[in-house]
């Protein structure tokens, strides 16, 4: 079975719809959901892995899956796209995804049988001294199975938003120092208790994906260099493992004169002012699954592609990311 995939951060979607969850339709607001809808529609995915969707109430009144179904329906999307979402966040963005009933099935399907629930405080080592630290994910990763209609398992999924790393009230240099580390420990905290999820779901012979806005790459950056890691590779695994290592969808992003390329996002840097070009959004498959067609839908970069063309406008203006779409097969 082949799949189309995306991941797409289309930032702050809550905002899109009113007090009662309905889709806002005029104003920016409405502007902006338009702009989602024509990207989404184009990309026609089976399966759409969405980060900063409409908020999931705990009562259960307001979700974010009936939301993304009542958006999908008020823009003329794809008639079979049904909403699935999981344990609601400590904020307002969630974790969510659009799948195309007609292909496949897609199913909730957190372990809370194991030890590493997403929604419970968990420990780490994430200074290699021997001594665990307790952190708890700010969002709960997404546990999701996709089935064929006649439930022969195709991949577990697991759609992540970990810990931002940037700093935005005013601070001294060094206090920007403290924060900048303690974020970075708590990043690396959320992306092992993924890989351990990871090994987990490997040693039972399923085939894994891992999608998401991770806020980090490989060697980008000096907190990265300085700390010899960086988030992306603990997700990907352990090189004395060749067999449980995940791999990119994308190639190895090169650096130039404004940034890296591939990228998925832009932002401007705290001391320069200049705007970089950053590749923190990912979709990472295990061994048992091959991809093709992969490609950052960027305006910016991709200026020989006409349907990415084609929606220049829209993808520049509907979110600070730009999605990442690829084909991906089971062996």
């Amino acid at each position: 079975m082949k799949l189309k995939i995306a991941i797409y951060n289309v930032e702050w979607m809550r905002r899109l719809f009113d007090k009662n969850g309905n889709p806002i339709t005029t104003g920016d607001e409405g502007n902006r959901s338009q702009q989602l809808a024509t990207i989404v529609s184009t990309i026609n995915p089976d399966f759409l892995g969405i980060v900063e969707g409409p908020d999931t109430l705990v009562n259960g009144s307001k979700t974010a899956s009936i939301q993304l179904e009542k958006w999908a329906n008020h823009f003329g999307l794809n008639n079979n796209f049904k909403g699935v979402h999981g344990h609601p966040s400590n904020g307002q963005q969630e974790l969510c995804a659009l799948y195309d009933s007609s292909k496949i099935k897609v199913e909730f399907t957190p372990t809370n049988s194991s030890k590493n629930q997403f929604d419970q405080p968990f420990l780490v080592d994430t200074t290699n001294r021997l001594i665990k630290e307790q952190y708890k994910h700010y969002r709960p990763p997404l546990e999701l199975t996709i089935k064929s209609l006649t439930n022969n398992h195709f991949s577990k999924v697991i759609i992540a938003h970990t810990k931002s790393k940037g700093i935005f009230a005013p601070v001294d240099y060094a206090k920007y120092e403290q924060i900048s580390e303690r974020d970075r420990m708590r990043l690396y905290a959320e992306c092992m208790s993924i890989r351990d999820k990871c090994d987990e779901y490997l040693t039972t012979g399923n085939n894994v994906i891992v999608m998401g806005d991770i806020n980090d790459g490989v060697g980008m950056d000096f907190y990265e260099n300085r700390f010899s890691k960086s988030a992306v590779e603990i997700l990907l695994g352990d090189l004395w493992e060749p067999e449980m290592i995940l791999k990119s969808v994308l190639p190895k992003p090169k650096w130039t004169s404004n940034g890296w390329k591939p990228s998925s996002s832009r932002f401007r840097d705290r001391i320069t002012e200049d705007n970089i070009n950053v590749l923190i959004d990912h979709i990472l498959i295990s061994q048992g699954l091959f991809s093709s067609n992969s490609k950052v839908w960027n305006p910016y970069l991709e200026k020989d592609d006409i349907v990415i063309q084609s929606l220049s406008n829209e993808l520049k203006n509907a979110s600070d990311h730009f999605p990442i779409v690829a084909e991906v097969t089971a062996a």
